[in-house]
Protein backbone atom coordinates (compact mmCIF):
# COMPACT_ATOMS: atom_id res chain seq x y z
CA UNK A 1 0.00 0.00 0.00
CA UNK A 2 1.18 3.96 -0.78
CA UNK A 3 0.38 6.60 0.72
CA UNK A 4 0.40 10.17 -1.78
CA UNK A 5 0.40 13.72 -0.43
CA UNK A 6 -1.10 16.41 -2.48
CA UNK A 7 -2.67 20.09 -1.83
CA UNK A 8 -5.28 20.34 -4.02
CA UNK A 9 -5.52 23.14 -6.78
CA UNK A 10 -9.38 23.35 -7.19
CA UNK A 11 -10.14 26.45 -4.90
CA UNK A 12 -8.25 28.76 -2.70
CA UNK A 13 -8.77 26.62 0.40
CA UNK A 14 -5.51 24.87 -0.77
CA UNK A 15 -6.90 21.37 1.13
CA UNK A 16 -3.77 18.63 2.10
CA UNK A 17 -4.99 15.63 0.56
CA UNK A 18 -3.76 12.13 1.37
CA UNK A 19 -4.17 9.46 -1.17
CA UNK A 20 -4.21 5.79 -0.28
CA UNK A 21 -3.11 3.54 -3.13
CA UNK A 22 -3.30 -0.18 -3.42
CA UNK A 23 -0.78 -0.26 -6.95
CA UNK A 24 -3.34 1.50 -9.64
CA UNK A 25 -6.22 1.20 -7.67
CA UNK A 26 -7.88 4.14 -5.15
CA UNK A 27 -8.53 3.23 -1.84
CA UNK A 28 -9.41 6.34 -0.07
CA UNK A 29 -9.01 9.96 -0.23
CA UNK A 30 -8.21 12.16 3.24
CA UNK A 31 -8.71 15.92 4.08
CA UNK A 32 -10.43 17.12 1.20
CA UNK A 33 -12.99 20.01 2.53
CA UNK A 34 -15.24 19.52 -0.72
CA UNK A 35 -16.42 16.83 -3.44
CA UNK A 36 -14.32 18.72 -6.18
CA UNK A 37 -11.04 17.55 -3.90
CA UNK A 38 -11.77 14.31 -4.21
CA UNK A 39 -12.10 14.29 -8.09
CA UNK A 40 -9.00 15.96 -8.51
CA UNK A 41 -7.30 13.82 -5.88
CA UNK A 42 -8.29 10.68 -7.87
CA UNK A 43 -7.49 12.34 -11.28
CA UNK A 44 -4.55 13.41 -10.25
CA UNK A 45 -2.93 10.04 -9.17
CA UNK A 46 -4.26 8.06 -12.31
CA UNK A 47 -4.29 10.54 -15.18
CA UNK A 48 -2.91 13.47 -14.62
CA UNK A 49 -3.79 16.96 -16.71
CA UNK A 50 -3.27 20.59 -17.10
CA UNK A 51 -4.59 23.14 -19.21
CA UNK A 52 -0.96 24.59 -20.76
CA UNK A 53 -0.94 28.49 -21.31
CA UNK A 54 1.99 30.45 -23.43
CA UNK A 55 2.16 33.11 -25.90
CA UNK A 56 2.77 32.86 -29.56
CA UNK A 57 4.47 35.68 -32.41
CA UNK A 58 1.66 37.92 -34.24
CA UNK A 59 2.54 38.56 -37.85
CA UNK A 60 1.55 42.66 -38.81
CA UNK A 61 -0.08 43.32 -35.20
CA UNK A 62 -0.35 46.01 -33.22
CA UNK A 63 1.07 43.50 -30.64
CA UNK A 64 4.03 41.62 -30.80
CA UNK A 65 2.39 38.38 -29.00
CA UNK A 66 -0.72 37.16 -28.03
CA UNK A 67 -1.62 34.67 -25.66
CA UNK A 68 -2.85 31.47 -25.96
CA UNK A 69 -4.19 28.47 -23.88
CA UNK A 70 -5.24 24.89 -24.47
CA UNK A 71 -9.38 24.80 -24.89
CA UNK A 72 -8.98 21.79 -22.30
CA UNK A 73 -6.66 20.04 -19.97
CA UNK A 74 -4.37 17.78 -21.86
CA UNK A 75 -2.30 14.57 -20.68
CA UNK A 76 0.76 15.64 -18.25
CA UNK A 77 3.24 13.61 -20.03
CA UNK A 78 1.76 15.16 -23.53
CA UNK A 79 2.95 18.93 -22.04
CA UNK A 80 6.26 18.91 -23.70
CA UNK A 81 4.85 17.84 -26.85
CA UNK A 82 2.69 20.54 -27.00
CA UNK A 83 5.38 23.67 -26.37
CA UNK A 84 7.13 22.20 -28.71
CA UNK A 85 4.84 22.41 -30.73
CA UNK A 86 3.42 25.84 -29.61
CA UNK A 87 7.10 27.32 -30.19
CA UNK A 88 6.12 26.72 -34.19
CA UNK A 89 3.41 28.87 -34.18
CA UNK A 90 3.24 32.22 -35.44
CA UNK A 91 -0.20 33.83 -36.13
CA UNK A 92 -1.18 36.60 -38.83
CA UNK A 93 -2.96 39.67 -37.87
CA UNK A 94 -6.30 40.20 -37.00
CA UNK A 95 -6.51 37.42 -34.20
CA UNK A 96 -9.72 37.50 -31.72
CA UNK A 97 -9.96 36.38 -28.52
CA UNK A 98 -11.47 32.48 -28.74
CA UNK A 99 -9.88 31.94 -32.57
CA UNK A 100 -8.23 28.28 -32.74
CA UNK A 101 -4.68 28.70 -33.37
CA UNK A 102 -3.77 25.37 -34.10
CA UNK A 103 -6.28 22.27 -34.26
CA UNK A 104 -5.77 19.32 -32.48
CA UNK A 105 -2.49 20.02 -31.03
CA UNK A 106 0.36 17.68 -31.00
CA UNK A 107 -2.38 14.94 -31.79
CA UNK A 108 -3.49 15.63 -28.62
CA UNK A 109 -7.40 15.98 -29.93
CA UNK A 110 -7.15 19.30 -27.85
CA UNK A 111 -7.41 22.81 -29.91
CA UNK A 112 -5.39 25.37 -29.05
CA UNK A 113 -7.42 29.04 -28.57
CA UNK A 114 -6.42 32.92 -28.43
CA UNK A 115 -6.98 34.54 -25.06
CA UNK A 116 -6.39 37.36 -26.16
CA UNK A 117 -7.16 39.55 -29.82
CA UNK A 118 -5.03 41.52 -31.52
CA UNK A 119 -6.04 44.00 -34.46
CA UNK A 120 -3.99 44.20 -37.52
CA UNK A 121 -1.50 47.20 -38.16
Amino acid sequence: MKQVELTCICCPMGCNLRVELDGESILSVAGNGCKRGEEYARQECIAPVRVITASVPVKDGKLARVSVKTAAPVPKDRIFDVMDAIRCISVQAPVCIGDVLCANIAGTGVNLVATRGAEQI
